[in-house]
């Protein structure tokens, strides 16, 4: 038999049992062996087969490879194996744990030695544990990083270390919502029938007004609901509502998404959600309330009744005009129970729903949130809501039909509480709170703020009396219905130095079922009130021959009748009828070249107007802004009508504005709140955003004290004399519009600014068209010098009684003297000196140059642009050199004191010349 064939013989060192008495091993954990040879009764490997000590299974074992499949350990290339069981002579052995041994005798000796203890096994490649090792398995609990991978792979988790992380998440979620969902109790709509008030306080701290309380709405029960109106409410709010479980996964992803991105936190979109979010007298926007309304949300969806959602949710929604509950809307909108609403009835309280700042027809905060506009987006989804039912199968097509017309609703009613002045004064201050604290409607709605509002009460109440005293007196209703009906006043008056409203009159009052606030109106043509934002455009701008110096007061304009109009090319603005145009004055009167000061005094249309166009629209526009007047406000087209007051802003920001003259330049934004305190838990918090403004430059302090110097002649010799009454320094002027529509007076003096207008509307007419006041008082026409001039002297003089009488500063020089074309001109000039009177002023030539020196003619030749006896009278179009509104029709026709009237204000998309709810932010200040 072969020597290989040849059974080994057992000896202490080898065998099969050598591996369990504690042999020394070697590297490859064989006894005796030297790496990369064979142990002692082993056969050689073949070339390129694995060599002993790495093994699979049983470590130790003779005879069986070790090591990975196919792996070869480094090692000298293999020579004619020996005899089996022995190692060639002077070859060892060696181990990291063990001696170097030598032979068969050493390793018996080892063997001997080691008392028939067991061996313990090398340990794998990458260590222990087999970390780094493959195909060794892992003995960590979590095999991450993966150890049977390299390099990236080792980073990738597993299908099991996925399936069994999300299975233990799902598992700890859904312990923990069941737990959350046992402990969270359902609503109680009863809790939302009453609120704390909201105080409202006068400037020196005193209570003006407590609103809130118990709250208007009714619990109504779910049979008692129209089924209109579920149906409505369904088809548009929720369509899924009595088939969902009260979430939609859909819309929590939206909110969570906003919220990631740094968004407002968002509420749920279903029928539940909104449910239980009206529930909630905390408002805070925080995760944790969003939370717990989840949670209330799914144990209503699993088990709550959907016919208790549903009438709890109609109970405690918000439809606006303070109504809480389908009920107290029904009352509000239609004056009439909920029961007897009709579909159409109800899609419109459906709608409405969607957001009563936006979609209630009274208006609400902001410029996008106006009468008009939500009229028109109310429209448009009633319209919606009804299509939809037919859509969802709620309604059918041929009941659809029925409805074609917008339902009429009631006009709108306030609290017996607030009576007088009160409820327009904390309109005013709640718009402010709403815009200034980033809160919403129905947020004040739920209760618990002091307000400190600007309002003087005595002021209040002057500015009321002298109101009150000036309709008794002038005004006949039962005599002179078909004139003296719908007359309104308006007023407001703003301090110079801070920017705070003092006062306001804004009608007879809400109590007295007037609910349009006057004194934030917009639709008002401002009049002749305007030309002073004109030449303070001249003054800082100049003309358009002045090469870029602003002109002087005393530079001298044209102030002839129907004068040609010419654009800043030089060529005559064309009317629509392909004619030049002419403007219009208040009289035929030849006045000749006049100061633009003198043209202020008498409120000559003709000099202002060519001034405009000289100056230029947008240079004017740039300047009343600056002052505080609302770009929205104003005309939107370059015109002749421009100049001469057709932009509607309110009183406020008349008064306002003007207040900027006051202040020599400085500008400082109105407002009604100074601060407010939040109530919660009986603890008082200030809240952010109610900080003083802060002012800045809007001109000049010499263009704005020259512009005062100017407006102090209009009282002492112009046509606001009637103010000479106040006996302290005063400044202002009047203004009157086409047709005797409107009349303002708006002054000032150093303390205190005022603006009173007066117009006539049906305050309950859906138009709110304005009305001419021609006959109004047994009087031909109504002018600003006269009932606003009354009214503004007689509540100056009671406002203004404990304050010194102070003069205004002492203007500087400003700016160069110009001739008819605006340009620098070396004559002389006329003084306007207060001791001179007007006539002589007139009487003045004008500047001795020929070419600018026109005298009235009997008769004019066809081409003759500047001939004052034009036969056309002035009416082809008002200016309007875009072919806009007819304003120079009956221009001055109907001007009498003041001689500053004007055309109605050109129709536009948000103005259609008639008084509305605040001019783009009149009752928001900023």
């Amino acid at each position: 038999m072969s020597e290989h064939r040849r059974k080994p013989p057992h000896s202490q060192g080898g065998g099969p049992s050598g591996g369990h008495r504690g042999v020394p091993q070697g590297p490859g954990g064989q006894p005796g062996q030297q790496y990369g040879q064979p142990q002692y009764g082993q056969q050689r490997p073949a070339y390129g087969q694995p060599q002993g000590g790495q093994q699979y299974g049983r470590q130790g074992a003779p005879g069986r490879p070790g090591g990975q499949y196919g792996q070869q350990p480094p090692g000298p290339p293999p020579r004619q194996q020996p005899p089996q069981g022995r190692t060639p002579y002077g070859q060892e052995s060696r181990s990291e744990e063990q001696p170097v041994y030598g032979g068969r005798a050493e390793a018996r000796r080892a063997a001997q030695r080691g008392s028939g203890s067991r061996r313990r096994g090398a340990e794998p490649a990458g260590g222990r544990g087999g970390r780094g090792g493959r195909g060794v398995p892992d003995k960590r609990f979590i095999n991450y990083p993966r150890s049977d991978k390299d390099g990236w792979k080792r980073f990738v988790p597993s299908w099991k270390l996925v399936g069994g992380t999300a299975l233990g998440c799902f598992a700890v979620l859904t312990a923990a919502t069941g737990i959350a969902l046992a402990f969270v109790d359902t609503p109680n709509p009863n809790d939302m029938a009453t609120a704390q008030n909201n105080v409202y306080l006068w400037s020196d701290g005193s209570q003006m007004a407590a609103v809130g309380g118990e709250r208007n709405r009714q619990i109504l029960q779910y049979g008692d609901i129209p089924k209109a109106m579920r149906d409505a409410v369904i088809a548009a709010e929720n369509e899924s509502f009595e088939t969902d479980h009260g979430v939609a996964p859909m819309g929590i992803a939206r909110a969570a998404w906003n919220m990631a991105k740094g968004g407002s936190v968002q509420g749920g979109s279903t029928i539940t959600q909104q449910y239980v979010k009206n529930t909630f007298l905390d408002s805070d926007q925080t995760m944790t309330r969003k939370l717990n309304e989840l949670l209330i949300s799914v144990k209503l969806g699993w088990t709550g009744d959907k016919q208790d959602v549903m009438a709890g949710y109609l109970n405690t929604a918000y439809f606006g005009r303070g109504a809480y509950g389908i009920q107290a809307a029904a009352q509000a909108y239609f004056k009439k129970d909920a029961s007897k609403l009709d579909p159409s009835d109800c899609a419109f309280l459906a709608q409405i729903l969607k957001g009563p700042n936006l979609y209630n027809p009274d208006g609400g905060i902001g410029s996008m949130a106006s009468p008009e506009a939500n009229t028109k987006r109310a429209k448009l989804r009633w319209e919606w809501v009804l299509n939809r039912e037919v859509e969802v199968k709620r309604m059918s097509q041929e009941e659809r039909a029925k409805y074609t017309t917008f339902p009429k609703l009631q006009p709108l009613s306030a609290s017996q509480s607030l009576t007088g002045q009160t409820g327009y004064l904390v309109e005013i201050a709640k718009q402010y709170v709403l815009k200034k604290g980033h809160i919403e409607q129905r947020d004040l709605d739920m209760g618990g703020y002091r307000i400190y509002t600007t309002f003087d009460k005595r002021k209040v109440d002057a500015l009321a009396k002298a109101v009150d005293k000036t309709r008794k007196e002038f005004l006949d209703e039962k005599e002179r219905p078909e004139t003296d009906r719908y007359v309104q006043f308006g007023g407001a008056s703003v301090e110079p130095k801070t920017g705070k409203i003092a006062a306001i009159y804004g009608g007879a009052g809400m109590d007295k079922n007037h609910f349009t606030n006057n004194a934030n109106t917009s639709g008002v043509p401002v009049g002749s009130t305007w030309k002073p934002f004109v030449l303070a455009a001249a003054m800082e701008y100049g003309t358009k021959n002045s090469d870029g110096r602003g002109i002087s007061p005393m530079s001298k304009y044209n102030g002839n009748d129907l004068l040609a109009i010419r654009n800043r090319d030089g060529d005559p603005v064309m009317g629509n009828n392909g004619r030049p145009f002419r403007q219009k004055n208040e009289s035929p009167t030849a006045y000749g070249y006049v100061t633009l000061d003198v043209a202020m005094q008498k409120s000559i249309n003709t000099p202002f107007v060519q001034l405009g166009f000289d100056v230029g629209h947008s240079k004017i526009r740039d300047v009343a802004e600056s002052t505080g007047i609302l770009p929205d406000s104003m005309n939107p087209n370059n015109d002749a009508s421009f100049m001469l007051g057709t932009s509607t802003p309110s009183a406020i920001r008349m008064a306002d504005s003007y207040a900027t003259f006051a202040a020599s330049g400085t500008h400082r934004e109105p407002y009604s709140v100074t601060k407010v305190e939040k109530t919660k838990d009986g603890a008082r918090t200030e809240l952010e955003g109610f900080d003083e403004l802060e002012s800045k430059r809007a001109m000049d302090n010499s263009i704005a004290d020259n512009i005062t110097k100017v407006l102090e002649h209009v009282v002492q010799k112009g046509t606001g004399t009637k103010v000479l009454k106040l006996g302290r320094p005063a400044a202002g002027k009047t203004g009157t519009t086409d047709k005797n529509k409107s009349a303002w007076f708006v002054g000032y003096t150093p303390q205190l600014s005022t603006a009173v207008t007066l117009f006539r509307t049906d305050p309950t007419s859906e138009s709110k068209e304005l009305l001419s006041m021609n006959g109004t008082g047994g009087i031909s026409s109504i002018h600003g010098g006269d009932i606003p001039a009354e009214i503004w002297t007689e509540y100056m003089k009671a406002a203004l009684a404990d304050q010194p009488k102070l003069d205004f500063p002492d203007p500087e020089d400003i700016g160069v003297e110009a001739d008819s074309d605006g340009a620098p001109t070396a004559s002389p000039s006329i003084s306007t000196s207060p001791s001179a009177s007007p006539s002589d002023e007139v009487s003045e030539s004008p500047s001795p140059t020929p070419s600018k020196t026109r005298k009235p003619r009997p008769s004019c030749g066809p081409l003759d642009w500047d001939c004052p006896g034009k036969s056309d009278g002035g009416k082809s179009d008002g200016g309007k050199s875009d072919g806009g509104t007819d304003a120079g029709t009956d221009a001055g026709t109907d001007a009498g004191a003041d001689g500053g009237s004007t055309a109605d204000p050109s129709p536009t998309p948000t103005r259609s010349g008639r008084p509305g709810r605040s001019n783009g932010g009149g009752g928001l200040f900023g």
